[in-house]
């Protein structure tokens, strides 16, 4: 059995490939690995070139199309075969270096994941570093999962966590967070970072607008993904009692001729209908997570044919 499998995502990374594949082959002299590259959908020659420098180690996985890279990840783990399973980005600014040691820590020391940590980050402080900052910081307080740095690609995973990463949308960036949601042990040890020589940064700062939705659906997922009634119904029950004491009071307020704005009326109308809608979006949600848990998973990407 192949004991390292390694997924890169690329996305026009023609220049860094032939480098990349070098440095691979170097670093992991020694181990029985592959290397399988996902290409989401390049328009450059980034494809061609993979295939032009490949060695026996090294596959291939190509997308008719962009689909991003939580589901670029996801094809990555779907076409791996290794007893460990790493992850890290194309763009070379991790080091693969660093992966004999923290395959090495997970083995030795029994840990289920094990994260790189970007001590010294070598990237443009404000349009890398300080959105991967707020995020940090937003998906910390939210989650109350509290890691030194949660946007390092570079991660080695057990094959069994790795499969159970539920990837689609942006969600690669919480990866550490549903990974904790497993149960997985986590340890987080420093890695090399450097800086960009070849291609652009596919994100800036528009990085944390995208987090705060997907930071509500994670927040969801953690604590109601198996009960989301309990959160609707929390909504419901407050909404109701508002509603109720002020329908009661305007009520009481027109049977001894006391006078009762209109406005907190038409309020306490509205709160007790959202209050009865909150139920039947619960009931809803209820029945749509029992049929999520237990029906199988579909693709959510179509593939080329490498063949041709």
């Amino acid at each position: 059995m192949i004991e390292l499998s390694v997924v890169i995502t690329v996305l026009n990374e023609e220049e860094n490939v032939k480098l990349m594949i070098e440095r691979l082959t170097q670093a992991l002299t020694g181990l029985n690995y592959e290397v399988i590259f996902v290409n989401d959908g390049s328009n450059d020659r980034t494809e061609e070139l993979v295939k032009l420098h490949s060695t026996p180690h090294i596959k291939l996985v190509s997308f008719t199309r962009n689909y991003g890279q939580s589901i670029a990840m996801r094809a990555g783990i779907d076409a791996a075969q290794g007893r460990y399973i790493a992850f890290m980005d194309g763009d070379l600014q991790n080091d693969p270096d660093d992966l004999p040691g923290m395959l090495y820590q997970l083995k030795d020391e029994n840990w289920d994941v094990v994260m790189g940590y970007r001590k010294e980050r070598k990237d443009n402080k404000l349009l890398r570093n300080f959105p991967s900052m707020v995020a940090n910081a937003m998906i910390r307080k939210v989650t109350g999962i509290k890691l030194r740095d949660g946007g390092c690609s570079l991660r080695v995973f057990k094959r069994e966590f790795a499969e159970g990463l539920d990837l689609y949308g942006e969600l690669h960036r919480f990866i550490p967070v549903l990974t904790i949601m497993q149960g997985a042990r986590v340890k987080q040890v420093d890695v090399r970072h450097h800086e960009r020589l070849y291609g652009v940064s596919k994100y800036g700062l528009s990085r944390i607008f995208k987090v705060i939705p997907d930071l509500l659906f994670i927040y969801f997922l953690k604590n109601y993904s198996r009960k989301p009634m309990h959160f609707f119904g929390g909504w419901a029950m407050g909404l109701g009692a508002v509603g109720k004491l002020l329908l009661i009071c305007a009520l009481i307020c027109a049977l001894v001729g006391v006078y009762f704005p209109l406005a907190l009326t038409i309020i306490g109308a509205i709160s007790l209908s959202m209050a009865m809608l909150a139920v039947a979006i619960g009931l809803l949600a209820e029945i749509q997570m029992r049929i999520y848990h237990s029906s199988d998973r579909n693709p959510i990407y179509r593939l080329k044919n490498n063949k041709d």
